[in-house]
């Protein structure tokens, strides 16, 4: 008998391997995409690993049937208010408590989760008697929403010039040290504007981290300096929602989008209105910016607050009202709330195609401008699994008049066809 035969045979972990990636797929069959092709997606470990004709993969894991279903990449919420949302009809002044921002911050969260968004960059105010509590309560819900959504923060200071910036600019910094994943704020209200983006822009260098300033929008002399200091600054510079510059003339307004353009800033405009770090109501002039070639993605604002008491934080209708009121084609308007939505926070980019992240949604309709028209039911997924699923029926009466109407299936794709 030769040595190598004296060796004891090691146990082969094929079998392992292979329970654990059967724990970690899902195989999304008989999805529509919006080329018009029917096709078997399968996830692994948070990624696309193929993409087939329908019928053609097989998963020893769960199953989901999307017949019936656009298979979407999942839209983002690129400018949410964690701190003040669905305060609206809260008795008094909003609660700052940190257990009452956290709850509310995580409602929130899932509340744009089970629209379809996986991931939310969220500003949050400091300073002031607050602090850095509402901050800490937001990164707390962050925690909580781990394996759920993605959920950023954007620390948003009060002031940042002259002797009463001081604080200001300390806390900022401290915020980036706890985790406020992007420095922002309202230069609008600061005595010194250009000041106050100047100090964000330095934090922002010093710590390597996105900026996501608020401003009307208003003041072309003012976006031209900014766009002069913000112009280059990695890893990007993000503002919104500009709703002045629809009131500027149409020239001086297409000047200042054409400073913007060329220092790589991206506009995040709010279709719905309202948000709670401007003023002023109105939508930002998207047409205009999107010929001068701006960088524009779009966000929710106001989430039932007191700027939006009626905000629903939902990407898909930020889309419906971009293809709606400004006459974007259904793909530009889901672009803005998906892939731009993406570009602007700094994720990696989303496609229905092997190889790209697991962040889906899936939402009953056959072709995306009916989607958008009628976005009712959802299957949400994020790293690979499921994580909420909206079901809507439509049913009409039993008469003369509705008899040749359409019925809306009785198909639950989390019921009997998910295993």
């Amino acid at each position: 008998m030769s040595a190598d035969s004296k060796q004891p045979r090691q146990p082969s972990d094929d079998g392992g391997r292979a329970a654990t990636e059967d724990a970690h797929s899902l195989l999304l069959s008989n999805a529509r995409l919006t080329d018009g092709r029917t096709v078997d997606v399968r996830l692994v470990r948070g990624r696309i690993e193929a993409v087939g004709t329908a019928g053609s993969l097989s998963t020893a894991g769960a199953r989901v049937d999307l017949a019936g279903h656009l298979l979407l990449p999942a839209p983002a919420e690129p400018h949410a208010h964690a701190d003040t949302a669905l305060s609206a009809e809260s008795p008094g002044p909003v609660s700052y408590a940190p257990e009452e921002v956290q709850r509310r911050a995580t409602e929130a969260a899932l509340l744009q989760l089970g629209h379809g968004a996986t991931a939310l960059r969220a500003h949050v105010r400091i300073g002031g008697v607050d602090a850095l509590g509402p901050l800490e309560a937001v990164l707390q819900a962050r925690r909580s929403l781990r394996g759920l959504a993605d959920l950023t923060a954007v620390a948003v200071p009060r002031l940042l010039t002259g002797a009463a910036g001081a604080d200001g600019l300390a806390m900022l910094r401290d915020a980036v040290k706890m985790g406020a994943g992007v420095v922002g704020g309202c230069p609008d209200l600061d005595p010194d504007p250009a000041g106050y983006v100047e100090a964000v822009l330095e934090v922002a260098a010093e710590h390597g981290v996105p900026v996501d300033l608020h401003t009307d929008g208003d003041d072309p002399a003012r976006l031209a300096r900014f766009a002069a200091m913000a112009g280059g600054l990695r890893p990007g510079v993000a503002i919104g929602p500009c709703a002045g510059l629809a009131r500027l003339p149409e020239d001086v307004a297409g000047r200042a989008a054409d400073r913007l353009a060329a220092a790589g800033v991206t506009v995040v405009c709010l279709p719905q209105g309202g948000c709670a770090g401007t003023e002023r109501r109105g939508t930002a002039p998207v047409r205009l910016l999107r010929s001068a070639g701006v960088r524009l993605a779009a966000g929710s604002g106001s989430l039932r607050d007191t700027a939006n008491p009626v905000g629903r934080g939902d990407p898909l209708e930020a889309a419906f009202l971009l293809a709606s009121l400004d006459g974007l084609e259904p793909a530009e308007a889901y672009g803005a709330v998906s892939s731009a939505a993406r570009q602007a926070m700094g994720l990696p980019e989303v496609r229905v195609e092997a190889g790209f992240p697991a962040e889906l949604v899936a939402v009953r309709g056959e072709r995306l401008a009916g989607v958008l028209s009628l976005a009712y039911s959802r299957i949400v997924v994020h790293r690979g699994r499921v994580v909420a699923r909206t079901s809507a029926v439509r049913e009409y009466c039993d008469s003369a008049a509705a008899l040749d109407l359409p019925r809306q299936a009785r198909t639950d794709p989390g019921g009997p066809a998910a295993r």
